[in-house]
C-alpha cells in the first residue's frame, strides 16, 4: 500500500513535538463508550470529563487515547458529530491532543456473551473489569463477533471512518489515527484481515496530516507478529504496541521494535497486578522517548482497577501465582480524585517536567 510516510518524515513529525504521554480516557461516570458519546446524560458527563481532563493536564500528560462509538454515530449522526467535536475542544482547552481509535477486535463470541449494543441507560456489574460480568476479557474458544462482519454494517463503518478522518485530517486537536485496536484478538486472526486492510486503504485515501498506526500486541512478548500484524507494521507511519508485561519484557520488545527505524508508541500499558508498574515503565518510556498511554485514569463505573475476568479464571485453575491481587490493575486516581498512590503521580510529574525541559532545550539548539 502506497503513501506510507518515510522514516525521515515520521521522525520529523515526532521530534517536532514534546514527548507524547497520556492515558486511555473515559470519564469516571461512564459505564461504557455508549455512555461517553450518546445524548442521554452527555452534558453531565462532559462536566465530569472537563474536571478529569484538567487533572490529566495537571498530572503532566499532553494526550489521551479515545474510542468513538459507531452505533451512536449510526443512530444519532448529527448529535454525535457535535458532541465529538466538543469533547476534542474540552481536551484541547487543557493542551491535550487526542489519538482516535476506530476498529476493535476485543469482542466476545456471538453465541456466548455478545449482545447488540443499544442507546439509552447503560447497565453495569459492580466488581468486574469493564463493568461487565461476562466480557471479552476472559477465556473462550469461539471466534469473537464484530458487527463489521456484516457487509452492510461494514459499509456504514467505512462512511463513519472516512467522515471523521476527512473532518479532522488537519486538526491539531487530533494527534494520531490509531486505526484498529488489537487486530486479531478474540480468536479472530485472519477473519479480521480484510477489515484492517480496508480501513488502512480509507486512511491513505484521506491522507491526513497526522500519522496513522495500529498496534502489534498478540505475540509481541515473543518478538513475533501475526499475519495481520505484519501488514500493520509495513503500513503504519509510527510503530505502536501494547504490553502489560514486565519491565524486562518491555526492554526486549522495544529492542526488537527499534529494527523498524520509526518512532515507537505504547498505546496500552499499566497492569500493577502483572508487575507492569508506573515506577518501572514510565522512566523507561521517558528515557527512550517512547510515546505512552496507560490504561485508565479515574476509577469509576468502568472499573478497570479490577482484574480482567480471565485472571479470575486463571486463579480458579490454579494458574495465577504471578498475579499480585493486593494492588489495583489499572487507573491512576481514586473517585475522590486523590491519587491511588501519590508517589506514582509525583514520579510521572517529575519525568514529564524533564521531558518538557529536554524539548525546550532541543528547540533552542535548533534555533
Amino acid at each position: 500500500m502506497g503513501n506510507v510516510w518515510s522514516k525521515e518524515k515520521a521522525w520529523a513529525w515526532y521530534n517536532a513535538r514534546p514527548w507524547m504521554r497520556g492515558c486511555n480516557f473515559m470519564g469516571s461516570d461512564c459505564a461504557n463508550r455508549i455512555d461517553q458519546w450518546q445524548e442521554l446524560g452527555f452534558e453531565e458527563r462532559l462536566v465530569t470529563a472537563d474536571r478529569e481532563l484538567k487533572l490529566v493536564a495537571e498530572t503532566g500528560f499532553n494526550t489521551i487515547r479515545i474510542v468513538p462509538e459507531f452505533i451512536v454515530w449510526d443512530q444519532d449522526h448529527d448529535g454525535f458529530m457535535e458532541r465529538f467535536d466538543r469533547y476534542l475542544s474540552v481536551a484541547w482547552k487543557y493542551g491535550i491532543s487526542s489519538m482516535i481509535v476506530f476498529g476493535n477486535d476485543c469482542m466476545p463470541p456471538k453465541n456466548e456473551f455478545w449482545k447488540p449494543l443499544q442507546l439509552g441507560p447503560q447497565k453495569y456489574d459492580w466488581g468486574y473489569h469493564g463493568g461487565r460480568k461476562f466480557s471479552q476479557h476472559q477465556q473462550f474458544d469461539a471466534v469473537g463477533y464484530h458487527i463489521m462482519d456484516e457487509p452492510e454494517i461494514f459499509a456504514r463503518h467505512e462512511i463513519w471512518i472516512r467522515e471523521i478522518m476527512e473532518k479532522y485530517k488537519d486538526d491539531p486537536r487530533v494527534c494520531v489515527w490509531d486505526l484498529y485496536n488489537e487486530a486479531g484478538n478474540a480468536n479472530r486472526d485472519v477473519v479480521t484481515i480484510p477489515h484492517v486492510k480496508r480501513i488502512f486503504e480509507i486512511a491513505r485515501e484521506v491522507a491526513p496530516s497526522q500519522p496513522i498506526t495500529s498496534c502489534i500486541w498478540k505475540k509481541v512478548a515473543n518478538c513475533e507478529m501475526t499475519e495481520v500484524e505484519k501488514f500493520i507494521a509495513e503500513n503504519s507511519d509510527l510503530i505502536s504496541y501494547h504490553s502489560y508485561g514486565t519491565y524486562e519484557s518491555n526492554i526486549c520488545i522495544l529492542k526488537w521494535l527499534m529494527q523498524f527505524g520509526r518512532p515507537i508508541l505504547n498505546t496500552e500499558w499499566l497492569a500493577r497486578m502483572l508487575h507492569n508498574t508506573v515506577e518501572e515503565m514510565f522512566p523507561l518510556f521517558y528515557l527512550l522517548k517512547v510515546g505512552c498511554w496507560n490504561w485508565g485514569f479515574v476509577a469509576g463505573l468502568y472499573q478497570t482497577y479490577e482484574p480482567w475476568n480471565g485472571i479470575w479464571q486463571r486463579y480458579a485453575q490454579g494458574k495465577a501465582d504471578d498475579v499480585d491481587f493486593k494492588v489495583w490493575f489499572h487507573d491512576l486516581y481514586r473517585p475522590s480524585l486523590h491519587p491511588y498512590d501519590p508517589h506514582e503521580i509525583e514520579l510521572i510529574q517529575k519525568f514529564c517536567k524533564l521531558a518538557d525541559e529536554d524539548f525546550a532545550r532541543e528547540q533552542n539548539d535548533r534555533a
